[in-house]
């Protein structure tokens, strides 16, 4: 590696990140829709423009009529933690954690909801037995975990005569992977990473099972206004139907929407996560050819085809950060430092909106980088 050459050819659009997530190829603040902006968003106009959200959400998942969908508060952080306060409390609770953001709904369901929950846990790079999932319980658990590059492989472990609710994180999984609905009870996931929206705002999937907790349920604490979805003993329909239940921003709904008829223009659902596939695949190519790189997530079955997390041989947290500085200041990749949590490595996002052959060009880059920040004179 020593003496090796800097790259000629730069990835097009250097955008890496794992959220937010680089825009949708062609993207042009100039081309987005602003007749909304300025206008209430309980306009007659702005109640459109949030159902044409909703709509095209819908459609791109293929997700079933039985299925809910609205906008809340609070990204996808937000929408999870409205499910969990409104939702838990009714039956015991198992959390899955493999990785940071898994063990957050483990704190919230200890230490702020006191449920004592039976924890499931692995280490980075693995995932916990998901045999041993107790589905008299309420389930909670990460699709694809973000900061560690490990994701479930499907839902066939999920028990389709299960008693409790499925809980599904799915904030990088939803529109690269298949989501079995039918599985899922209650979802959520944020704009900003496979489609490359903004940020903000987070969308709640509820299955009718969930309603039905909804409405059969009160839990023992004090809802804030954000996380209320029953009225008078019944689902406030209006927050699935445009209607959120505070004031959004309507720029980052027409760049959602931007987003979205994106993606249906280059052929919907199956057309996206062909985009993470052949995104996934270049990265593997990449790591395969290096004896220096390795894969977090060691079972092909179970690693992300999103947020794909990498080893460095040799590399502590200093290395890396300075591989991350030099290509940022090369222009040849922007923020591809792992999660400040997990083991020191690169995250890459393969996301649908990055493309392969920016992938492809990273590779000669990361030889770079990783010469340099290794080199005796860093």
């Amino acid at each position: 590696m020593v003496g090796t050459p800097k790259p000629t050819r730069k990835p097009a659009r250097p955008h890496f990140s794992s959220g937010p997530c680089a825009k949708p190829p062609g993207w042009s603040a100039a081309s987005l829709a602003t007749e909304s902006l300025g206008r209430s968003h309980r306009s007659k106009l702005g109640k459109a423009r949030l159902q044409r959200c909703i709509d095209l959400m819908r459609e791109l998942l293929k997700l079933p009529d039985t299925h809910r969908i609205g906008i809340v508060p609070g990204s996808d952080t937000g929408a999870f933690e409205m499910a969990m306060w409104t939702m838990l409390g009714a039956r015991p609770v198992t959390t899955l954690a493999w990785e940071s953001f898994g063990e957050g709904w483990v704190t919230d369901a200890v230490k702020q909801l006191k449920l004592d929950p039976t924890v499931l846990r692995a280490d980075y790079g693995q995932l916990p037995d998901l045999s041993a999932v107790d589905w008299s319980n309420d389930v909670l658990f990460t699709w694809n975990g973000t900061t560690s590059g490990v994701r479930v492989p499907n839902g066939d472990w999920i028990a389709e005569d299960r008693e409790g609710l499925s809980f599904a994180d799915a904030t990088s999984a939803v529109f690269a992977y298949d989501i079995p609905w039918d599985k899922i009870d209650v979802a959520t996931f944020s704009w900003q990473k496979v489609l490359g929206g903004e940020g903000a705002h987070g969308v709640l999937i509820l299955g009718p099972r969930a309603v039905e907790r909804l409405e059969s349920y009160t839990p023992a604490w004090p809802l804030p206004k954000v996380f209320r979805l029953v009225s008078k003993g019944k689902l406030a329909e209006g927050v699935f139907k445009g209607e959120t239940i505070n004031t959004p921003s309507m720029l980052a709904v027409e760049d959602c929407i931007a987003a979205l008829e994106w993606a249906q223009k280059i052929g919907g659902a199956d057309a996206l996560i062909g985009r993470s596939d052949a995104n996934a695949a270049a990265l593997d190519a990449i790591v395969e050819a290096r004896d220096w790189l390795n894969h977090l997530a060691a079972d092909p079955a179970s690693r992300s085809k999103t947020s794909v997390c990498l080893t460095v041989e040799g590399a502590d947290e200093g290395v890396i950060k300075k591989m991350a500085a030099l290509l940022e200041a090369e222009g040849a990749a922007f923020d591809v430092a792992g999660y400040r949590d997990a083991p020191a490595g690169l995250r890459i996002w393969c996301g649908a909106t990055v493309d392969a052959a920016d992938i492809e060009a990273l590779g000669p880059w990361l030889d770079w980088a990783y010469a340099e920040a290794t080199s005796k004179g860093a």
